[in-house]
C-alpha cells in the first residue's frame, strides 16, 4: 500500500512539473513583427488623468508612438516613442515635452529601454513592459525613478 501511494505521489509531482513547463512562454525573436499587436489607438487613465497612446504599424524597421497625459482638460505633457531594430534586437527611445512642445530632455538625448525579452505576450524592455491582456487591451509597466533614488512601477491600463 505504502509503495502505491509513493508511486503516485511521484507520478503526481512529475506531471505537475511537466505541466507548469509547458506554460512557460516561449520566448521570440526580436523583430518588430513579433510585437505589431501594440499597434493602434489607446486609451487609459494615469497619474491622475486620462492618456492616450497611438502606435503606427511595423514599417521602415520601426513603430512609432505619441503619447500624451491630460489633466483638468489641459495637457500636461508629450512624448514620441519608437521600437525599432538595430544590430538584431529592438530598442525602445523615447523624448518627453512640456504642453508648449519644449523638450525635457536636451537635444540629441534620448531615454533608451535595451529589449529583455519577447514572449507572444509580452514585451520586455529594461525600464517599461507591454503585456496583451486581449486584442482590445493591453498593460503597460514603466519604471519611474525617484529622486530619492527608489524607483516606482507605474501600471498604465489602455484599451482600444
Amino acid at each position: 500500500m505504502k509503495v502505491s501511494i509513493i508511486i503516485a505521489l511521484v507520478t503526481m509531482a512529475t506531471f505537475s512539473s511537466l505541466s507548469c513547463k509547458a506554460q512557460v512562454e516561449k520566448t521570440l525573436k526580436p523583430k518588430l513583427e513579433n510585437i505589431s499587436w501594440i499597434s493602434g489607438q489607446w486609451k487609459g487613465e494615469a497619474f491622475g488623468g486620462q492618456v492616450e497612446e497611438n502606435w503606427s504599424k511595423p514599417s521602415g524597421g520601426s513603430m512609432m508612438a505619441t503619447f500624451k497625459l491630460i489633466n483638468n482638460n489641459a495637457v500636461s505633457f508629450y512624448e514620441i516613442e519608437i521600437i525599432r531594430e538595430i544590430e538584431n534586437t529592438l530598442i525602445l527611445q523615447l523624448k518627453h515635452f512640456n504642453n508648449d512642445l519644449t523638450g525635457w530632455e536636451t537635444k540629441d538625448e534620448t531615454v533608451d529601454f535595451p529589449l529583455k525579452e519577447i514572449t507572444a505576450n509580452k514585451v520586455v524592455f529594461e525600464g517599461m513592459s507591454f503585456e496583451k491582456i486581449s486584442n482590445n487591451e493591453m498593460n503597460v509597466y514603466v519604471d519611474i525613478h525617484k529622486k530619492n533614488g527608489s524607483i516606482e512601477t507605474v501600471k498604465f491600463n489602455y484599451t482600444k
